[in-house]
């Protein structure tokens, strides 16, 4: 079961339906985790390696959701798009650094 923390501003009056659809389901410090266990600190969110990880925890996200919602479309082309999004970075680190793209591949388990 999953628990989302609604989190308005007190000025934001009788938009509160609008506040309750900007539920996050990625806290700051389930990031902080993934770019210190991928990146080479907790504040390295530029590096290729961390996002590739931040991009897979994403998609693993929305397959879930689309295994609930099989009609969400808006969603489904949310996630091909970070999927080509991660496949461009890692063809990106597999021309510049063969090492580090196979490390993270090991790392993810991204099947390649």
């Amino acid at each position: 079961m999953k628990i989302f923390v609604y989190l308005c501003p007190p000025d934001f009056g009788n938009k509160i339906i609008n506040c309750l659809r900007m539920k996050t389901y990625l806290p700051a410090e389930k990031k902080q985790e993934i770019f210190g266990q991928y990146g080479k600190s907790n504040a390295d969110t530029g590096s290729a390696e961390s996002q590739v990880a931040l991009f897979s925890y994403r998609i693993a996200h929305l397959t879930d959701h689309l295994k609930t919602n099989r009609k969400d479309y808006a969603t489904q082309r949310s996630l091909l798009k970070l999927v080509g999004k991660r496949r461009r970075l890692l063809d990106y680190l597999k021309a510049t650094d063969i090492e580090r793209y196979r490390n993270i591949v090991k790392a993810l388990n991204l099947r390649k």
